[in-house]
């Protein structure tokens, strides 16, 4: 890092104003969340039921941060509906400590609906997601900052040794391959939940749906300096795995989204366009041929199916450029202005 950075990340205990003593109430803890360029780092962290890991967790990120001398951070968790006692766990956890803070949503919206509140109650010059499950290791969390230090925008983990079963690896193995060939960004892991972004990007970044694990591809798109790092990946040490094979299809389906909002968004008709030419086309040859033929005294052209296939074809034709336009369009626009319409019980 720069030498004025160092001097903005380094602050000593002495002048640390963040109480993990219940009964200290600095400024800060009196807010709901800090204000903005408030913190150096946030770290956000959507999670599912996974009380077991949060008190483990706190304590390792908190010693993560304590060996590279930054204090003024802060940590949001994303209950995204979780039905165990996880809430209680983080009220705990926040009552001893002010830099952490919850947002709950009413039921399960996904993971990517949890990074996207996230990344709106943000306020740190530097952003670390991790997921809870202790299988990310907030030890990385120093190796990341120093990447990012090098010019980058973006950092993703690389979990190049996992520890997850062959279900969920071998399918994961196919997505990073696709992902990598469409996108034209050449990572191993684009959906390692470890990852650490520069302000700028997550400012950027809109993501539903299961758009989360095309982070980086939104990010490159965008003209952001994307890289990876191989990173330390633990075996789950409590509760399950919630990946499933409907999360495998929706996130190929989502893919297509992706390429279309962030490649022809701007000329949507090169996307549409392509496949309603050729319809066009062909329904244009078809009924010029007949119609050449009833010039040359052909009768009956009516009742011959491929007078109407030819008319089926431009209707088609039309009809996949207008409608799939509008349909696309409507979907971008409405998603935006859904982004921040989150059900939340509660924050702190």
């Amino acid at each position: 890092m720069t030498e004025n950075e160092k001097k903005h990340l380094k602050i000593k205990s002495a002048g640390n104003n963040y109480s993990e003593n219940p009964h200290k109430k600095d400024e800060l803890s009196k807010n709901k969340f800090y204000k903005d360029n408030a913190v150096d780092v946030s770290i956000v962290i959507p999670l599912l039921n996974e009380a077991e890991s949060l008190v483990e967790l706190s304590s390792s990120i908190k010693e993560s941060m304590r060996n590279i001398n930054i204090s003024n951070y802060e940590v949001i968790f994303i209950d995204d509906g979780s039905t165990d006692n996880s809430i209680d766990i983080i009220r705990d956890i926040h009552s001893k400590d002010s830099r952490f803070h919850c947002i709950r949503f009413r039921r399960n919206f996904g993971k990517s609906a949890g990074l996207s509140v996230g990344f709106m109650r943000a306020n740190g010059k530097y952003v670390i997601t991790m997921d809870a499950d202790l299988q990310d290791d907030p030890a990385e969390i120093p190796n990341l900052l120093k990447k990012l230090d090098e010019g980058y925008d973006l950092v993703s983990g690389w979990k190049k040794q996992r520890y997850d079963p062959i279900n969920k690896t071998l399918p994961s193995k196919l997505f990073n391959a696709v992902t990598s060939i469409t996108s034209g960004i050449k990572l191993h892991d684009f959906n390692c939940g470890l990852k650490a972004y520069k302000s700028d990007v997550i400012k950027t970044l809109h993501i539903y749906g299961e758009m989360h694990r095309y982070i980086p591809a939104l990010a490159h798109w965008e003209g952001f300096k994307v890289t990876e790092i191989p990173v330390q990946h633990h075996k789950r040490k409590y509760g399950k795995s919630k990946f499933g094979v409907s999360r495998f299809i929706n996130g190929f389906l989502d893919l297509l989204t992706v390429l279309f909002t962030t490649k022809y968004m701007k000329r949507p008709l090169h996307f549409f366009g392509l496949g309603g030419t050729v319809f066009l086309i062909l329904g244009f040859i078809v009924d010029l041929i007949l119609s050449i033929q009833w010039i040359m005294g052909q009768k009956n052209l009516s009742n011959r199916p491929l007078l109407w296939f030819g008319i089926a074809l431009i209707v088609v034709g039309v009809q996949f450029i207008s409608l799939g336009l509008i349909a696309e369009l409507i979907t971008k626009h409405y998603m935006e202005i859904k982004k921040d319409q989150y059900s939340i019980a509660e924050k702190f």
